[in-house]
């Protein structure tokens, strides 16, 4: 996938050699994405954001996962991905994060569109889950708004900074997907 516009955004493949601008995304919203994922922690200096890239470039080489970054104005302002993707079992999960200067605007909503989209017509998958914290509501509104169902909550099922937090699974199927795009829900 290239460069997708978002509207008055930009989707487009987040490589190794975006290691400094992606560490410097990370670094302007890193408590507001550490609050709920692990991203914050583990990219901390340009060695780590480096090896995460590349962990996603091996995961896009193996077909086993994507990373994209948004952009607005040219500056990477956060990324959605699918953290596992699995073609023969057609299934995936789907994930993001963004800085809070880009907050409130839908970004996240119409990228994870656009990549489930390509996911579902383009690699045949057939599930997406989407794993949120259930304290993460600007999260599971994303999930809401994409037309994805509650499959549950796993009880204290992630350890985030100390803390145990409940995980909920939000999903949707292709077939809902295919008739979401078209209209005809």
């Amino acid at each position: 996938m290239y460069a997708i516009s978002l509207g008055d955004a930009e989707l487009g493949p987040l490589e190794p050699w975006h290691a400094e601008e992606f560490l410097a995304n990370i670094d302007r919203g890193r408590e507001f994405v550490g609050r709920f994922i692990g991203l914050a922690d583990r990219v901390t200096d340009l060695a780590s954001s480096r090896a995460f890239l590349q962990s996603y470039a091996d995961k896009t080489a193996a077909d086993t996962g994507r990373l994209y970054g948004i952009r607005v104005d040219g500056k990477l302002v956060g990324g959605v991905l699918f953290r596992t993707m699995d073609v023969t079992q057609g299934t995936a999960e789907a994930g993001c994060w963004l800085e809070p200067s880009a907050a409130g605007r839908g970004l996240v909503t119409r990228a994870v569109e656009v990549i489930i989209d390509w996911a579902v017509t383009e690699r045949g998958i057939h599930r997406i889950e989407w794993q949120v914290a259930s304290g993460n509501t600007a999260s599971i509104a994303v999930a809401r708004r994409l037309g994805m169902q509650r499959d549950g909550v796993l009880r204290e099922a992630g350890l985030h900074r100390g803390e145990w937090y409940d995980l909920e699974v939000w999903s949707v199927l292709a077939p809902d997907w295919r008739a979401r795009q078209s209209g005809a829900e």
